[in-house]
């Protein structure tokens, strides 16, 4: 077996890009390599600032021989279409078989194709490989062919052998070969290697780290060994750790200094300008929690002075970046966070839904609806709702948008507005991903669930909604907040009323009668803010009178507000059965609850789904399961050959046999015991309600022949089997329920 060992030698490679090019290579070789019948034992990439590595071990020498049929036309076929056959199967008609399948005899071409050597096969494909590695942003190169190539960097070398052989050909002008070279200062010259093995060690030597994971070990233990010398810890940053380790080959940790004057700055500031224009890495004292003054960088050298004169240099960088951190700080506290609220009028939130000044209104107004229902102080979460969104204009959350709603949070402290409105300020944007914490304070629940619910209905009711892998408006992370949030607080609300507060506070619907050629037409439109959706113009002969005309209006607005309100529910529903995966909840029960309608609280909806989670993982649940598809099945079909709905009255005296009448005494009880459990959320008694059904259901199935002869005895039993379905529907649509 032969081991391939393949390095792109090139420019410094962005950090964010590594990773995913490593991958991109791994699979793409894989690809081509199967493609060709070319099986392997192992195939692993490895990325770093100058570098992408392939080792595939366990390849064979050689493709191994095909034996090929191609069937071709009849033999009595015209004579071009054969010779079209002939052509494009690469035969002669005497290297073809006749064979018969019984409607006459026909060719077959029988190809043999013997297997190249693996060297060669890799040499053909690899610079078509190569050229569809998907950078995403990249540089051309002309080629001989006039068809440029790309690629992120410029390359200077290409490393390709098979088992010590080089494996010969060119990409972006490259030849290939057996050399590499190490660190660009640590190192000189060229390193000639044959297999993985001695490539990986030989870069070693070079002070050449090949494996990125093994580079973020270094760089861990280095930053926290020299905190804590120093009696401090690091501020774990995963994002950094990735980003820091795709810029040095040979990483080395050192300390540096934060000056004193900085230090009344908020940590927030001093680590993100840190983080993002330094790529240093935070430190805290562990005993108080604080930030610490100092900072840990990672250097790409072993300097002979210990690393001294790099330290100066980046403290020297840091103090300049931290002055223009600072200055922002001390200008923006000069404003009230209450006056910069009327400045986000000319900010535009989206084109057709006006200006972050609307949105927060919209928002003020449906925070305070909501402190009420959850028994909040409604005049805290309206403050903090107005506040939310006014940090935007504020200097530092312009040179850093990641922290809006922190700043906000320091503004409104810094302006002696009440702890708890500055907290919600802060805390209305959570959660933030899948991992984050959700708002746990009453006033920063009311204002975080107003400004998801607030934005979904908005980009709902002017159709921006996600479409595939396209979600422009991160309206499924707004989703999943605003469910996470609910559930995790357990909030009780209804959600399809909240919808109808924003719905009619921003919708506005102007009328007006016009004459147009002798007919007075109505022409209504709906405005959500700078969006117009025009209504279906109504004929009339006669003019509206002011009264018939507001019922107009309203007519519409309702079936306009019916219309997003479904949609969004909808829309909710499934982001929900994505969120209660992870607990083990089945998805076709969340649809199976929610497709009754009327389910928009959706902590009650939980729990209604899980009572009947438990319920069908018993014998009579899924016993009964079984029962009610089979009497759904039978009146599907009966329903189609009648042309018929069934679900009228059971007439009792025509219950003949003994277990029809105990299944109609069954169903009368249950329904009459399942609405009012179901009401007062007895999810549990109306499950063990169901269960009673068990027996008589089975009882009935054995026994009772549903298409009697008689047609009085046959629609009232199609009947009863309509009021089983109609009784089960009362807890969940069963149709949607599998199994």
């Amino acid at each position: 077996m032969s081991d391939l060992l393949l390095e792109l030698f090139s420019e410094e490679i962005p950090a964010r890009m590594q990773a995913q090019a490593a991958k991109d290579l791994e699979r793409l070789v894989a690809g081509a390599l199967s493609d060709r019948g070319l099986l392997f034992e192992g195939i692993k990439a490895f990325a770093g600032p100058r570098r992408l590595t392939l080792a595939v071990a366990g390849l064979p020498a050689k493709q191994p021989d095909v034996k090929d049929e191609k069937k071709g036309p009849r033999v009595n076929a015209p004579a071009k279409a054969i010779e079209g056959f002939l052509r494009s199967a690469g035969v002669k008609l005497e290297d073809c078989e006749q064979r018969d399948d019984g409607k006459g005899p026909f060719y077959v071409a029988v190809i043999d194709l013997k297997g190249r050597a693996t060297a060669d096969v890799i040499a053909e494909f690899l610079p078509e490989v190569l050229g569809k590695l998907p950078w995403p942003k990249s540089m051309r190169w002309p080629q001989k062919s006039n068809n440029p190539v790309r690629w992120v960097r410029p390359l200077h070398s290409i490393l390709c052998t098979l088992d010590g052989d080089v494996v010969e050909f060119a990409f972006a002008g490259v030849e290939s070969g057996n050399t590499t070279k190490g660190h660009r200062f640590l190192s000189s010259g060229t390193i000639a290697v044959k297999r993985f093995e001695d490539y990986r060690e030989k870069l070693h030597a070079a002070h050449v780290i090949l494996d990125a994971e093994e580079r973020k070990a270094i760089i861990f233990e280095g930053v926290k060994q020299a905190a804590f010398i120093h009696g401090l810890e690091m501020i774990r940053d995963e994002g950094l750790l990735d980003e820091v380790a795709g810029l040095a080959e040979w990483p080395v940790v050192l300390l540096g200094q934060i000056e004193n004057q900085f230090m009344d700055v908020p940590a927030e500031i001093l680590q993100t300008s840190m983080r993002t224009h330094q790529k240093y890495f935070s430190l805290r004292d562990p005993a108080t929690g604080k930030f610490a003054n100092m900072f840990a960088v990672v250097a790409n050298m072993i300097a002979a002075d210990g690393g001294k004169q790099i330290v100066a240099g980046n403290e020297r960088v840091l103090r300049a970046r931290l002055s223009d951190a600072k200055f922002f700080w001390d200008q923006d506290r000069k404003v009230p966070l209450a006056d910069r609220v009327s400045a986000l009028g000319g900010i535009v939130f989206h084109a057709k839904l006006g200006t972050q000044l609307e949105r927060v209104e919209r928002i003020e107004a449906l925070a305070g609806e909501i402190a009420e229902k959850i028994g909040a102080d409604v005049k805290k979460a309206k403050r903090a709702a107005r506040l939310s969104k006014a940090d935007l204009t504020s200097g530092v959350v312009g040179e850093f948008p990641e922290l809006q709603g922190v700043m906000g949070r320091y503004y409104a402290l810094n302006d002696n507005e009440d702890p708890e409105v500055a907290d919600a300020v802060r805390d209305h944007y959570k959660p933030l991903g899948p991992t984050d914490a959700v708002a746990t304070n009453k006033i920063a629940i009311a204002v975080a669930l107003a400004d998801k619910l607030e934005q979904l209905t908005d980009f709902f009711a002017v159709d921006e909604k996600p479409t595939g892998s396209s979600d422009p408006f991160a309206l499924r992370r707004a989703a999943l907040g605003f469910i996470r949030t609910v559930l995790e607080n357990k909030t009780r609300l209804n959600v399809f009323s909240l919808v109808r507060a924003i719905f009619d506070k921003s919708l506005k619907i102007n009328s007006m009668l016009r004459n147009d050629g002798g007919d007075h037409q109505l022409v209504m439109e709906v405005r959500f803010h700078r969006f117009l959706v025009a209504s279906s113009v109504q004929q009339r002969t006669t003019p509206f009178g002011h009264e018939e005309h507001d019922r107009e209006r309203l007519k519409y607005r309702d079936f306009v507000f019916k219309h997003i309100s479904e949609g969004l529910l909808a829309f909710l529903a499934d982001r929900m059965a994505v969120a209660l995966r992870d607990r083990g909840t089945r998805y076709d029960l969340v649809n199976a609850v929610f497709s009754l309608g009327d389910q928009d609280d959706l902590v009650r909806l939980v729990a209604r789904v899980e009572a009947l989670q438990a319920f069908l993982k018993s014998d009579d649940g899924a016993n009964l399961l079984a029962g009610y598809k089979r009497a759904a099945n039978i009146l599907k079909v009966e329903e189609k050959k009648d042309d018929h709905r069934y679900g009228g009255e059971v007439i009792e005296d025509q219950l003949a046999e003994p277990q029809e009448k105990a299944l109609f005494a069954a169903l009368t009880a249950a329904k009459g015991a399942i609405a009012p459990a179901l009401e007062r959320e007895d999810f549990a008694g109306a499950m063990r309600e169901m269960a009673g059904l068990r027996a008589p259901v089975d009882a009935f199935f054995d026994k009772v022949k549903v298409n009697a002869d008689d047609k009085i005895v046959r629609t009232n039993r199609l009947n009863l089997l309509a009021a089983l379905r109609a009784t089960l529907h009362q807890v969940a649509d069963f149709s949607k329920i599998e199994g």
